[in-house]
C-alpha cells in the first residue's frame, strides 16, 4: 500500500457512509481550502453531471478559471477532478494523495470523503474561481456539503437509494434539500408537489430563494432542435444543447439558470460567452454514441426514471432495424423496473457483469430478462459482451449499452479493441 493509487484504492470506493464530520476534520486540518472560491453544489437523482459539465464549460468560455469534480469516473479516476477543462496530471494526483493522506489522523475516511479532499485542496492551489461540485449521494450528509455554496441545484427527484435515503419520496427530497444553504439560492426541475412543497418548505426555513422550471424558469422547444430560454434575468432565443436528448433541454436550463443568477452574484457571464460554452459541452457515457454503421450508443441510464429517459429517447431520436441491448447493474438498484421498461424494446438483450462489488449477476437478470425479450444471452465479462453484440449487429441495427455507469466504462475501454476488428463501421 506504500503507492498514492494503492493507498486510496485500500480506502474501498464501494463503502458508503453518510455523515460530515470526518470530511469536515480532514478538510480542517488541510486549512478549509473549500472556503477559499465561490462553489456551486448539484444535487438530484437524474442529470447531475450532465448540468455540471455544462455550467463549468460556459464558466470557463466566460473566461473563469472553474474546478470541475464530478463521480464515478468511466475510465481514469482523474476524470473525477478537474481545472478549466484538464484533468489532474497523474503526478499531482499522486502528490495530492499523499499530503491528504499526512492529515488522515485515526478517523477514518472513505474513499469518496478523501478523494473531495484531494480535489477541495487541488481547487485551492490551481486558483479556481468558481467549484462546480456533484453530489456523491444524497445531499444533507454528502461530504461535498461542506462548501459555502453560491447556489445549489437540485436537478430532480425520485426513489433511489432507499437504504440510505428513505423509503419514501419525501424523505430523499428532505435529504437532497440539505444543499441548501442558509439565506442561499436553490434551483431545481423537480416537477412533483409534494417534492416543491418540501423543497419550499425548507427554502422558507433556511431565508433562501426557490427558482423551478416551469414557473420562474422556462424553456421552449423548437421544431429545428434549437430552444428559446426565459430565466430570473435573461432570456435567450434558438440556443443549441450538444448533449443529446430531449431532457437535456431541462438539464441546460438549469446550468442557464444559475449562470443568470451567479451573474447577479459578481460573476458575469456574456451572451456570447454562453452561447460558446453551450458549444464546447461535452459530457460522456450519456446518450454518447461510439459508432454509426451499427449505431454504438451507451447511456449511464441506472435507475428507472435514467431508463424512462433511455426508452424515450430510443423511439423518438434513434431509427435502426433491430435494438441490441447490453445490461448490467448494481445490486443497489431497483433492475427489475428497469428491465421491465427497456427489455421489451430489444430483439436481443445480452447481460454482463459491471466491475463492481454490488454488480448484480447476470444469470440471475436472465429469468427477469426473459419475461420481456426471446433472445437472452449471459457473458460474465463486458468484452464478450460487447464482441457478441458486433457479431450479432447489422450495419442498420442499434446496439445500446446501459444499467451502469461501471459497465460503460468498461465497455469504453474495451471498445477500440473489440471494434477495430470489424470491417466497414463508422467510428465516431
Amino acid at each position: 500500500m506504500n503507492s498514492p493509487r494503492a493507498y486510496l484504492a485500500h480506502l474501498n470506493s464501494s463503502i458508503i457512509r453518510l455523515g460530515l464530520e470526518p470530511v469536515k476534520n480532514l478538510l480542517a486540518s488541510l486549512h478549509n481550502p473549500q472556503n477559499n472560491y465561490a462553489s456551486i453544489l448539484i444535487g438530484g437523482t437524474n442529470g447531475k453531471g450532465s448540468i455540471a459539465a455544462t455550467m463549468a464549460a460556459i464558466l470557463q468560455a466566460a473566461g473563469y478559471r472553474v474546478g470541475l469534480y464530478t463521480s464515478p469516473h468511466l475510465i481514469d479516476l482523474r476524470e473525477r477532478i478537474r481545472v478549466s477543462g484538464e484533468m489532474i496530471g497523474e503526478k499531482e494526483l499522486a502528490g495530492y494523495i499523499d499530503e491528504v493522506r499526512e492529515k488522515v489522523g485515526e478517523e477514518e475516511v472513505t474513499y469518496f470523503e478523501f478523494l473531495t479532499a484531494v480535489a477541495f485542496l487541488y481547487f485551492y492551489r490551481r486558483q479556481v474561481e468558481v467549484a462546480v461540485l456533484e453530489v456523491g449521494l444524497g445531499g444533507r450528509l454528502d461530504a461535498t456539503n461542506v462548501v459555502n455554496q453560491a447556489i445549489s441545484v437540485i436537478s430532480n427527484i425520485s426513489l433511489e437509494h432507499q437504504e440510505y435515503l428513505g423509503k419514501r419520496l419525501a424523505d430523499i427530497a428532505r435529504e437532497k434539500g440539505g444543499i441548501i444553504g442558509e439565506g442561499g439560492v436553490c434551483v431545481t426541475a423537480a416537477k412533483q408537489k409534494q417534492v416543491r412543497e418540501i423543497l419550499t418548505g425548507i427554502c422558507r426555513d433556511r431565508g433562501a430563494k426557490l427558482y423551478q422550471l416551469g414557473k420562474d424558469i422556462r424553456v421552449r422547444r423548437r421544431r429545428d432542435g434549437t430552444f428559446s430560454y426565459q430565466g430570473p434575468h435573461n432570456n435567450y432565443l434558438r440556443l443549441s444543447c450538444q448533449l443529446k436528448g430531449r431532457h437535456q433541454t431541462e438539464n441546460t436550463a438549469l446550468a442557464l439558470a444559475t449562470i443568470d443568477l451567479l451573474g447577479a452574484r459578481g460573476l458575469p457571464v456574456s451572451e456570447g460567452a454562453l452561447r460558446q460554452g453551450l458549444e464546447m459541452t461535452k459530457w460522456e457515457g450519456r446518450l454518447e454514441v461510439l459508432s454509426t454503421s451499427p449505431h454504438v450508443v451507451v447511456d449511464g441510464g441506472h435507475n428507472p426514471a435514467g431508463i424512462t429517459v433511455l426508452c424515450r429517447a430510443l423511439k423518438k431520436e434513434f431509427s435502426y432495424r433491430r435494438l441490441i441491448l447490453i445490461f448490467g447493474v448494481l445490486r443497489d438498484k431497483d433492475f427489475a423496473v428497469m428491465l421491465k421498461k427497456i427489455a421489451p424494446l430489444a430483439d436481443m438483450v445480452i447481460l454482463a457483469r459491471p466491475e463492481s462489488d454490488r454488480a448484480v449477476s447476470p444469470n440471475e437478470l436472465a429469468g427477469m430478462a426473459g419475461l420481456y425479450c426471446k433472445h437472452v444471452v449471459v457473458h460474465d465479462q463486458p468484452r464478450r459482451a460487447l464482441e457478441e453484440a458486433r457479431d450479432a449487429a447489422g450495419r442498420e441495427d442499434l446496439i445500446c449499452v446501459a444499467g451502469s455507469l461501471y459497465l460503460i466504462g468498461e465497455i469504453k475501454r474495451q471498445f477500440g479493441k473489440v471494434w477495430g476488428n470489424r470491417r466497414g463501421i463508422k467510428l465516431c
